[in-house]
């Protein structure tokens, strides 16, 4: 049995979810998601309690089991508090721009890097160096991130690049000289 997919979820004051045919809605302060889910999985909502059940015991099922709890649990996070993830350009010369819905990021290259942030997502520069990535749903922001991260990922022998906050480099020595 799924430890995750028995989870009980709690639903935050203020957010209220709904099912209809297969799809389920989440409404809160922050905004509204909707995914669609297997028509295997059930969801009860009792109270301000929510648990998903599965229909059967297939393992196309048991796998589905603890995914489809794992997803309603970051819909409700999301539209009442929110997700952020924070990158920082570590090396000479390495910053970002932000200005509306473009980050212009210089990272080593002959040329600075654009991006254009997606609809639903806002970037907010900490500093030169940093930028905070937010948003209600949890998969979008994670991506961008990831996608602003790869632009120059962080190398091993110096430690410059692009990497998330708080995120340690694993550093290797150099070439050593022969005598």
């Amino acid at each position: 049995m799924s430890r995750i997919g028995k989870r009980v979820l709690t639903i935050p004051t203020g957010v209220t979810v709904t099912m209809n045919d297969g799809e389920i809605t989440v409404k809160g302060p922050k905004g509204e998601l909707k995914t669609n889910l297997d028509s295997s999985m059930k969801i009860q909502i009792e109270d301000s309690k929510l648990t998903v059940e599965r229909e059967n015991e297939t393992k196309r099922v048991k796998s589905l089991h603890g995914t489809t709890n794992a997803i309603i649990s970051n819909m409700l996070i999301g539209v009442s508090e929110g997700f952020q993830k924070g990158l920082e350009a570590v090396g000479v010369g390495y910053k970002f721009n932000v200005s509306g819905k473009k980050i212009t990021i210089n990272a080593g290259y002959s040329h600075p890097v654009e991006v254009t942030v997606p609809d639903g997502l806002a970037v907010e520069a900490v500093s030169n160096t940093e930028i905070t990535v937010s948003g209600i749903d949890k998969q979008k922001v994670s991506e961008f991130a990831a996608n602003i991260r790869k632009i120059r990922q962080p190398e091993p022998y110096k430690g410059k690049g692009i990497r998330y906050k708080g995120e340690y480099v694993r550093r290797k020595e150099g070439k050593k000289a022969s005598k």
